[in-house]
């Protein structure tokens, strides 16, 4: 029952996500759409559901059980995006939709693993930023502007979200080999880029 728990929360980040990929997918401006994303980590932090890049920034302050339902919340968000696709896709927007998703797919198919890797890397550190700050800041305001400023600033650096891209690659129904090789790399680097910041500060304060 705990695992079900688990694997839904997952699906609901997954499904969260995926609506702020469709955000912005639907405006012409990159710098409104990454503002308009934010409603999916928006949605996944004020609910508590589960999305993978969020929840690895904080393997190292949990125990064993914890690590092992990573990779449960992983497919449980891959779940997700594939349902706001489907959705999407059945929407009369849909070919708008994947042709735009196709354009993102294709850049990062014709990329470096080594890129991938570390543009991953980075999408996490801003994701930590993100998270951590909505969590512990004591201002509200700071709260919000946390998760603003994090994913915002993400998406306009062209960095890597894993769960982001397994979005927009159920969108433009581009998945393939090198499609999930491409999407494991960047989540290895989103895992990487998770823990810097947490295990910097750890040593920091000791």
């Amino acid at each position: 029952m705990k695992r079900m728990k688990v694997f839904t929360g997952a699906v609901l980040a997954g499904i969260s996500i995926g609506l702020g990929g469709l955000a912005f997918l639907s405006v012409e401006s990159k710098t409104l759409g990454a503002a308009l994303f934010t409603v999916g980590l928006f949605t996944v932090c004020t609910f508590g559901l589960n999305l993978f890049t969020g929840k690895v920034c904080y393997v190292f302050e949990n125990d064993r059980g914890f690590a092992l339902n990573l990779p449960l919340m992983w497919l449980g968000n891959l779940v997700g995006t594939g349902l706001t696709a489907l959705c999407a896709g059945a929407a009369r927007a849909a070919a708008a939709l994947s042709e735009k998703a196709a354009a993102l797919c294709r850049t990062k198919l014709d990329d470096s693993l080594v890129s991938l890797f570390f543009l991953g890397v980075l999408c996490n550190i801003f994701i930590y930023i993100a998270v951590e700050g909505y969590k512990s800041n004591p201002h509200e305001a700071g709260k919000y502007l946390s998760l603003f400023f994090g994913v915002t600033v993400f998406i306009l650096c062209g960095t890597e979200h894993c769960v982001a891209d397994m979005f927009y690659f159920w969108m433009a129904g581009a998945w393939s080999g090198s499609a999930v090789v491409r999407v494991l790399v960047i989540t290895a680097g989103n895992a990487v880029g998770g823990v810097l910041f947490p295990l910097a500060r750890s040593f920091q304060n000791r």
